[in-house]
Order: C-alpha cells, then structure tokens, then sequence
C-alpha cells in the first residue's frame, strides 16, 4: 500500500480554500446528523514521527462542535493500565452513541512499535492482531463508524522536517532517541506497517494512506475521507432493516435430566465450609502473588440463591483485594455505549477478584427473552462473549462461571416465603413474577447460553441449587479446583 502512495502530490491554496469551505459546512452538518441518529465514531491518526499529524488534527477540529469529541493521546501503557488486559484501556476510552473519539496513536502500538522495541513476534504478535480486530469488529457491529489514517511520507522528507526541528530549540524534543531509531529502521517499519494494514483492514474499516509531503493534501484528504465515510453511514442506517432472525428449536438441554434434589447433610456441610472458606483465601494471596486476577460470574435463576452464595464465598477473603459487581439494567451512560463496555471498565487488575452478580449474559438472557435486543444483536453476542472470555484468559485471568439452578417448584417455595416474611419482601418484586411466567423462554435462552458459551478457557459450572448448603460447597470447592489448577504454588524462591 505504502508504495503505490503518490508523495508528490499537491494542492494549490486556492484549490484548498474553496475545497474547505465546502467540506468544513459538510462535517459540521454530518456531526449533528451523527449524534442525532446516536452514532459513535472513532477516528484513528497513525502517521511516520513528524508527518504532521497534530497539525492536521488541529485543522479537522475547526470543523466540529468541540462539546461532541475529545482527543486521546495514546502513550505506552501506565504502570495501572498494564495489570489489565491490552485492550481494557481502549475500551475505557470508546465513545458514547452520537460522539465522536479521536486517537492520536491507537491500539496499533501494539502490533507496530511493540513489534520492535519489545520483540513482539509470532503467536503473541498474532493473537495481538486478533484482539484487534475483535475490538474493531465489535464496535463495527454493534454500530460504530471506525475511521483510521495513516499519514505518509518518504525517509528523506522526514530526515529534512528532523532537521528543521532540531533547529527550533521550542521543538528539539519531537526528535528524541526513539524517533531517531524509528528513522534510522525506517524500511524494516514499512515492512511492520504493510502486514499491518493487511491483517486489519475490512471492507467496513479500511486504512487509508494519506500523502502527507503536502500540507494541505493531506487536510483535504482527511476531511474528504471523513465526510465521504459519515454520508454513507447515515445512509446505511436509513435502510437498515430490523428483520428478525430465527433459531432452531432445541430438541436436548445441558439441564436435561440434572438432579436439583442433591442434598448435604448439615453436618457436612458445616465441616466442609469453613475449611474451602480458609482454602479460598490462601489462594488468593497466591493469586496477588502471581499477579493473576480472578473473574467469577454469577448467573441464575431468579431466588436460586445467587445473594446468600456470594456471601459465604467471600466470608474470610480478604476485602483489599476483591470487588462484588451487581448487574441491573443499564443506566446512564451505559446504555449509549457497546453493552460490553461496561464490564470492560469493571475487571480486575492483577491479583485481584472481581464477583459479577449477573453479568454480559444478559445479552443473551433477559434481553432476548423481553425484546430489548433485536435478534441478530442478541445472536450475535455469543461469539463477541466468547471473544471476551478468551481475551481475559489470555491476559491470565482465571474466569469461572456458574449458573444456579433450581427447580420451578422450589422458585415457587422460595417467592411465596419472601413475600410473606417481612424481613424478605424486599427481594420480590413483580418483575420476578413476570419472569416466572416466562420460564420455558428463559429455559431454552439459559440452554442456548450453556451450549454456545462454554469452553475450554472460560466454562460452565451448573450448581444444583434446590439444597443451598450442597449449592454454596460446590460453587467453593469448583472455584478452589480451578485457581489450584491455574495459579501455580508457591516454591521456597517465592517465600
């Protein structure tokens, strides 16, 4: 790509005037049109050290409302961003529906500069290019316009804009030692950059390569990119078609023929507890020590005990180290962005748990069974939560999920008793009956779930949950299994 790029090409300042006029009017209109059809926009500037990418962002803004955007620097990761996963921080950083974020320098750090100064290469530089385009996907779909230019120029246009620089004692300090060896590497980064474009341009996010030996060139081109990409966009989104998507019907369930009536006798379970109680948190110090960080999701049956099962997990953990995580519908500002977004924002660093009471499955949960999630979105979901699992993994978490599952019956038990004891009323609302009405739809959303969302790295647990003294053992000793098999011990180096 980069060479077939014409660096010769140039714009006359009456051209450039009257092309601006036109284009400056267009984008104002197009950014009121985008926030009023509630679409995010994220707009990538990648560029050679001195291509002149402040120069040309700071023209691009003349043309928007500065109330709908902000500009993020992206500099190597702080000393907090790197106990998350890679992509946590630009996650952090996507924009509200209507808004728009731009990037000077991106998540291509990543896969560009790491590839040399930290030797990036084979399966990790892979797997980094897959988190990106996972990202880049999920936003696409979820109905983002993702825009990313790559300014150009020639090795020895850049050495002439060094040494004007260098001249300048204001502006010596753009040419530092990291700058001078991306000059002096400035073929073996053409390489990076050409399988960069490669692996991560999509007909609905392509890269384009911006001439950028021309000042105003390159400002036209920007700016005709971006009006150009915004109209189309609009006009999608007036043609698109909101037509159901079907599923087979099941004919089996992973809950088919699960025994809910297992009991524990109270004697055991009394032994039992407080002993996985006092394993749990040894492993957690183990996990703090390690650096690994513990994600545990809790999905179930409304009443099958999800409240009283947190409680005794966390009873002798210790507190500086975990957070509990309670999922409603969202609010405010989560409801204008990628429903994963939230959850995002919320995962634990190193060496810290975090406990998700209801979770992202409620994509494919409560949002399938009420409607508020068309049926390709809700469908579409269980590849992006897999695609998160297996991101976190990746980055050394150790996810554990579990379902509680109980009876229709027992469900019933458990209503009646709080509704007639005052001390409980409060956790029965009509919203629980109304699900209960329900219960065949969210039986067949809770088996497609299990089927399509367990795996190897981030699988299933169904806890039996008609007994909670058989259901909060098992959910401890399932979690202490799995950090055991995870988080290696101790030896006598570590002491």
């Amino acid at each position: 790509m980069l060479e077939s790029v014409d660096l010769d090409a140039k714009c006359s300042k009456e051209d450039y005037k009257a092309a601006m006029a036109d284009l400056d009017l267009r984008l104002g209109v197009l950014q009121r049109n985008l926030k009023d059809a509630g679409i995010p926009v994220l707009i990538v500037f990648e560029g050679w050290d001195a291509s002149g990418k402040g120069m040309v962002l700071g023209r691009l803004l003349e043309a928007f409302d500065p109330r709908g955007y902000k500009v993020h620097h992206i500099a190597p990761p702080t000393e907090e961003e790197s106990l998350h996963p890679a992509m946590w921080r630009f996650w952090n950083r996507t924009p509200a529906q209507g808004t728009i974020a731009i990037f000077n320098h991106s998540w291509y750090r990543q896969v560009v500069d790491d590839r040399f100064d930290n030797g990036l290469s084979g399966f990790a530089l892979e797997a980094a290019y897959e988190r990106i385009r996972i990202f880049e996907r999920n936003l696409a779909e979820g109905g983002a316009i993702i825009v990313k230019f790559f300014l150009h120029i020639s090795k020895k246009e850049q050495a002439r804009r060094f040494r004007k620089l260098g001249k300048d004692k204001v502006f010596a300090w753009r040419v530092g030692k990291a700058e001078k060896r991306r000059h002096k590497h400035y073929d073996a980064y053409c390489e990076a950059l050409e399988s960069t474009f490669e692996e991560t341009s999509r007909q609905e996010e392509p890269w384009t390569i911006v001439p950028a030996t021309d000042e105003r060139h390159s400002i036209l081109t920007v700016a005709r990119t971006l009006a150009e990409t915004f109209e189309r966009a609009l006009a999608r989104r007036a043609e698109c078609s909101t037509g159901a998507v079907e599923f087979a019907p099941r004919h089996s369930s992973p809950l088919d023929g699960l025994d809910v009536s297992v009991r524990l006798p109270r004697t055991e379970y009394k032994q039992r507890l407080p002993e996985l109680q006092e394993e749990l948190r040894r492993l957690q110090y183990l996990c703090y020590v390690r650096r690994r960080p513990v994600v545990i999701a809790y999905e179930g049956w409304d009443a099958g005990g999800k409240g009283g099962n947190i409680k005794r997990m966390l009873r002798k953990l210790d507190p500086r180290g975990y957070e509990v995580i309670p999922i409603a519908a969202p609010q405010g500002d989560e409801r204008t962005h990628h429903y994963l977004w939230r959850f995002w924002r919320a995962l634990p660093k190193a060496g810290h748990f975090t406990v998700f009471d209801r979770t992202w499955y409620g994509r494919v949960l409560v949002e399938r069974v009420e409607g508020f999630a068309r049926s390709g979105d809700w469908m579409r979901a269980y590849s992006e939560i897999n695609e998160f699992e297996q991101q976190l993994a990746e980055s050394g978490a150790v996810v554990v999920k579990f379902w509680l599952h109980i009876s229709k019956e027992e469900q019933l038990r458990r209503f009646n008793e709080r509704q007639s004891t005052p001390a409980k009323q409060w956790k029965i609302t009509e919203e629980d009956w109304r699900n209960r009405e329900k219960w065949n739809q969210y039986w067949e959303a809770v088996s497609d779930m299990l089927d399509r969302t367990s795996t190897a790295y981030a699988p299933w647990t169904i806890i039996e949950g008609d007994d909670k003294c058989h259901a909060r053992v098992k959910t401890l000793q399932t979690l202490v299994d799995r950090i055991s098999k995870e988080v290696p011990a101790l030896s006598e180096k570590d002491a």
